[in-house]
């Protein structure tokens, strides 16, 4: 594809997205196409209004309803969520899961989570009591499942062995980001995922979508699930020369597709691709 009719069809996705107005958290949206209401999770340091924002839109344009919430935020700084350990935020986003599902009276409620988020998607099915049982499909873009070295700053953290990186996860949380130390190698979280029990519940289905040009969750097969019954895919696999990064994942158009896809169980169904953003 030529790169104008890649730019051409950007503007024009972009504008679709932008120009729609219907709100988040409305209760009385009727999904379409036999959608369930989606629970959009943002990622590390964002807000329910950022990050997934754009995402959001799309899916509403699509004919989805779709809710949202800014999660692990301190008191008295609501502009930064996704900051707390991700066992003190998983109680938040369970309980946001419950609201949605009993106010709009559906049976099940679909996850499509970013990052941080991608991560809560897995997470929170596993360990809050009863979640599981009400979610049907999980979207996660680029979890660090199995830990990220936030493009290789965690390899410092052990330049003393594992008592530095005792001390690492220590200065986090003692700033505020016990999530930084949640995700990193060996961080807490990330060692509670990856118990040797599965990771995904009994009734959910999970699609793990991830970039090979992530910088920030590194490796890029650190996000993925080796279970049966998870589909685990590149946005490479379907649009080999989009080289976007890992912020850049929230806003890139063949990832928006290809969530769609996943929540329409419509996986043959093409697209054009566009160009993403570069995340080198």
């Amino acid at each position: 594809m030529r790169l104008s009719t890649f730019l051409t069809t950007a503007l024009s996705m972009a504008t679709i997205a932008l120009g729609h107005t219907q709100s988040i958290n409305d209760f009385s949206c009727t999904p379409q196409n036999g959608t369930n209401p989606i629970v959009i999770l943002h990622g590390l340091g964002a807000t329910y209004y950022e990050d997934l924002n754009l995402l959001q839109a799309y899916l509403q344009k699509s004919g989805m309803c779709t809710y949202s919430a800014t999660y692990g935020a301190y008191p008295g700084f609501p502009f930064v969520g996704g900051l707390k350990p991700l066992e003190e935020s998983a109680p938040e986003i369970a309980s946001f899961i419950r609201e949605i599902q009993s106010k709009t009276g559906a049976e099940k409620v679909d996850i499509v989570g970013h990052s941080e988020g991608a991560m809560q998607s897995l997470y929170v099915p596993k360990f809050e009591e009863g979640i599981s049982e009400i979610v049907h499909r999980i979207v996660a873009i680029a979890p660090p499942t199995h830990g990220t070295t936030f493009i290789g700053l965690y390899n410092l953290a052990y330049i003393l062995g594992d008592a530095s990186r005792e001390l690492i996860g220590q200065v986090l949380n003692l700033v505020g980001c016990g999530a930084c130390h949640d995700l990193g190698p060996d961080g807490p979280a990330v060692e509670r995922l990856n118990d040797g029990k599965p990771i995904v519940q009994e009734g959910n289905e999970v699609t793990i979508i991830a970039s090979k040009y992530d910088e920030m969750v590194v490796p890029t097969t650190t996000s993925f699930v080796n279970e049966d019954g998870v589909r685990n895919v590149y946005v490479q696999d379907f649009c080999p020369d989009d080289p976007v990064g890992h912020l850049g994942e929230a806003y890139d158009l063949n990832v928006w597709h290809l969530v769609r896809n996943a929540l329409e169980d419509e996986w043959e169904r093409e697209f054009p691709c566009v160009l993403g953003s570069p995340g080198r």
